[in-house]
């Protein structure tokens, strides 16, 4: 039980269903559905729709989402993969022509076709209860009367707005400036948008003025794509992927996510006694920096589009985990992870909720970086995400960037279950921190016995090889201090590192209880 002197939230506590994501608004909406008949999946939809609105520097209708669901009638966890393809006539060869030598993040060439939409609609045909109509009706409302910036919304927008460029910055600035806390935001033309989709359902994005606003506008821009790339647009059935860890599953989706490197974490993790380790010292968050720089760099040989992903097993396997760990050494900092392993082989919204009948949706949906590509479309303001970035321009590279292919992707859904039974979706936003972000939850709650609000209230690091390893402020500065003499580059970072949501579903009682990071304006809503 958390110091009720202190600072702090308590987590939310409810029978007959709960939403937990990053603005109050949308958790508002999705509980709205459920009460309207709809089941967790309408609600998470709703709910995500709106936070395009609510949060538009994160998430936007121009961008991708993964699912995890798990259907009321059943244990089984079914996923499904809504990243977008790159165009077709999207070329490495003649990006490096043209001197580029890493994919760029803000041009045409970084915009993979949208890919949320056509999810949705598939969503909602295979799970759902309500009609689009009804479920974008609340993101229409909102888009057109306005929604006032939330105070993390504001601080995201002052520090991403210079992104964006032409049209966008008509769109999403008001006279050119950022707008302020408490401010409306109205997207009439993302309205609109929602208008066709409601009656004309994906063709109402994929065909029509909608699509070719967005062909456009791309082709304005320099982009390659095509009426055909957009109308070609379909989301793929995904088997999740699985880890144990300590008798607690964790759920991942397959490449072209990055779930998998969240399994290899906690395998790492797993050959180190954590539980003798201060939660919050200096030794945990060490081996926890060495495990993600030897994942991630994992990650950056194998993760690729499905079709190019050849050694998924290997990542996975308990003793690629082993040799990996027996690299770190506990009490120094490897500078550079990449020789060492050789001979072993961004910006985001999430919502979960839970229903009466215990369906449960874990739903990550996301443009990228802040403001995507910072390219929108002229007529419908759609913003663009630059998801296209997360390819390589490395030839023969199995992420090499290509027509069709889709890129490797950094936002992944989780789930947690425990003698075969779901216990609890969550998610962890915050770009690439997302796999360590899992391990982090995961490791929060098993090891150190916290419950889902404290597990996402506690501090948090992460190396970024862009800037080192980043300590939020929650530590002890003798944390700070201990960490740079084992030899990282600590920095604070000017932002908090990630958000996340949980919805906890008590094996013994059923009762749900809610968590949301405070990291962000949200919270957790039940009935």
């Amino acid at each position: 039980m958390r110091d009720f002197h202190q600072p702090g939230r308590s987590a939310v506590f409810a029978q007959s269903g709960m939403c937990a994501t990053s603005h109050p608004l949308a958790a508002k909406v999705a509980l709205d559905m459920l009460q309207q008949g709809g089941n967790a999946m309408d609600a998470a939809i709703a709910g995500a729709i709106l936070l395009g609105i609510c949060e538009p520097q994160m998430t936007g209708i121009g961008g991708d989402c993964f699912a995890l669901v798990k259907p009321a009638d059943s244990e089984e966890i079914f996923g499904l993969n809504g990243s977008g393809r790159a165009p077709a006539a999207l070329s490495a060869e003649a990006l490096r022509a043209q001197g580029h030598s890493a994919m760029p993040r803000a041009e045409a060439a970084s915009v993979s076709v949208p890919g949320a939409i056509d999810a949705f609609c598939t969503m909602n045909a295979r799970w759902g209860a309500l009609d689009l109509a009804t479920i974008l009706a609340p993101t229409i409302h909102y888009a057109e009367t306005g929604i006032p910036v939330a105070p993390r919304v504001a601080f995201d927008w002052e520090r991403d707005g210079p992104r964006l460029q032409g049209v966008a910055r008509s769109h999403y600035l008001h006279d050119g400036a950022t707008p302020k806390v408490g401010t409306l935001f109205k997207a009439p033309g993302q309205a609109e948008v929602l208008r066709h989709i409601a009656k004309d359902g994906r063709d109402g994005f994929y065909a029509g003025p909608v699509a070719e606003d967005m062909v456009n506008s791309l082709r304005a821009a320099g982009g390659v794509h095509t009426l055909e790339d957009f109308a070609a647009t379909a989301c793929s059935d995904a088997t999740p992927i699985r880890g144990t860890y300590k008798g607690t599953e964790l759920v991942e989706l397959p490449p072209n996510s990055h779930g998998a490197t969240a399994i290899l974490m906690a395998n790492i993790l797993s050959q180190f006694d954590l539980p003798a380790l201060d939660p919050f010292g200096t030794s945990r968050a060490h081996i926890e920096a060495e495990t993600a720089k030897l994942a991630y760099d994992t990650r950056n040989r194998i993760i690729a589009d499905a079709d190019h992903t050849t050694r998924l097993e290997h990542m996975m396997s308990m003793d690629t985990a082993k040799a990996l760990a027996d690299l770190i050494d506990p009490k120094r900092a490897m500078a550079d992870p990449t020789p060492l392993a050789d001979h072993v082989h961004r910006e985001t919204i999430y919502i979960t909720v839970v229903d009466a009948n215990r369906m449960a949706v874990s739903l990550i949906y996301s443009i990228f970086d802040g403001f995507g590509s910072g390219i929108a479309s002229d007529r419908y303001g759609i913003l663009f995400q630059n998801r296209a970035a997360g390819f390589t321009l490395e030839a023969g590279h199995p992420n090499e960037a290509g027509g069709g292919k889709r890129p490797m992707h950094t936002i992944i859904p989780g789930m947690l279950r425990q003698n075969d039974k779901l216990v609890m979706p969550f998610g962890v936003m915050g770009g690439p921190y997302q796999p360590n972000g899992h391990a982090r939850v995961l490791t929060n709650m098993v090891d150190y016995g916290l419950d889902p609000q404290a597990a996402l209230d506690a501090p948090r690091s992460f190396y970024d090889p862009r800037y080192g390893l980043q300590v939020e402020r929650g530590y002890a500065p003798k944390v700070h201090a201990e960490l740079a003499e084992m030899g990282h580059k600590v920095v604070i970072p000017d932002a908090p590192i990630g958000g996340a949501q949980a919805i906890w579903i008590d094996p013994e009682t059923g009762i749900l209880q809610g968590a949301s990071d405070p990291r962000k304006d949200g919270c957790a809503l039940g009935y």
